[in-house]
């Protein structure tokens, strides 16, 4: 066995352990925004170490451009749907607003709802 098979290995193990942790955090947080936490910032993280563990056990510069495409669609995507879902889920009043130490939110909010109330 290799040095880079071992690497591979460990990263591959960090990287489902990130994954693992993101599905923990999504089944034990409270709330939908420590959840949405829970679910993108791991999850990150996770998939990058996959793929480069990936890319080191295949051995082949033919599959890196693929494996960067695919984990930058990661990064772009989970941010922004996490995003709209937080922002869906504050607007349905499923965010618990309690826990909040700044909602900067609620006045934008309040304002569109007078706005469509008036309109």
């Amino acid at each position: 066995m290799s040095l880079v098979d071992m690497v591979a290995g460990v990263l591959m193990v960090l990287g489902a352990l990130m994954s693992l942790g993101a599905a923990i955090g999504l089944l034990r947080f409270p709330d939908l925004l420590t959840r949405m936490h829970a679910a993108t910032k791991p999850q990150v993280l996770g998939s990058l170490l996959l793929l480069t563990a990936l890319g080191l056990e295949l051995r082949s510069w033919a599959l890196v451009p693929l494996l960067v495409v695919a984990w930058i669609f990661q990064l772009l995507t989970v941010p922004v749907s996490a995003h709209m879902v937080g922002r869906a889920g504050y607007r349905t009043k499923h965010a618990d607003k309690g826990r909040f130490t700044v909602d900067e939110l609620d006045e934008v909010v309040a304002r569109v709802e007078r706005t469509d109330d008036a309109g």
